[in-house]
């Protein structure tokens, strides 16, 4: 299989696009509503861990967009769906940290869950390897569903 490196890249740019706006709502230190402020579970993992972890899972969701895009035919739902999970990833940093609801954001949370879910369906039917390339971006969103849950009930 010879890979075609631009598409591969504006693949993952597109991805990435994403969560560069996402990353805008991210509160500051010091700022009115700081995550840092918020009671969360003992569970809840280091701020560190956030970045690497969602670097590498844009990075997946970008060489499966890629890998789909390389083969013919029955791709249209595939980039629908795939166009609407991201913006759903999208709108879950717009409510939970630009209007700081985790209420709100537990709503669009458990849409972009089955979002998710469709959108491996979609790619497995094109090329099993994408569909199997959004499994850890769906398990991370389920912990995160969870974690998102937990943060609503102490707040």
């Amino acid at each position: 299989m010879k890979i075609n490196y631009l598409k591969l890249a504006a693949c993952i740019g597109i991805c990435f696009v994403f969560a560069f706006a996402g990353s805008m709502f991210t509160p500051l230190p010091g700022s009115e509503w700081y995550y840092e402020i918020l009671r969360k579970p003992s569970w809840n993992p280091p701020d560190w861990l956030f970045p690497p972890a969602w670097t590498l899972l844009f990075l997946l969701m970008g060489t499966a967009l890629y890998l789909v895009s390389e083969k013919e035919g029955g791709k249209i739902a595939a980039y629908a769906v795939f166009a609407v999970q991201l913006v759903l990833n999208l709108a879950w940093s717009a409510v939970f940290f630009g209007l700081h609801s985790p209420g709100g954001a537990l709503v669009v949370i458990v849409v972009l869950w089955l979002a998710i879910l469709l959108t491996i369906v979609k790619f497995r039917k094109v090329t099993p390897v994408a569909g199997y390339l959004l499994i850890p971006y769906i398990l991370w969103v389920s912990f995160a569903s969870f974690l998102n849950f937990t943060i609503w009930r102490l707040n």
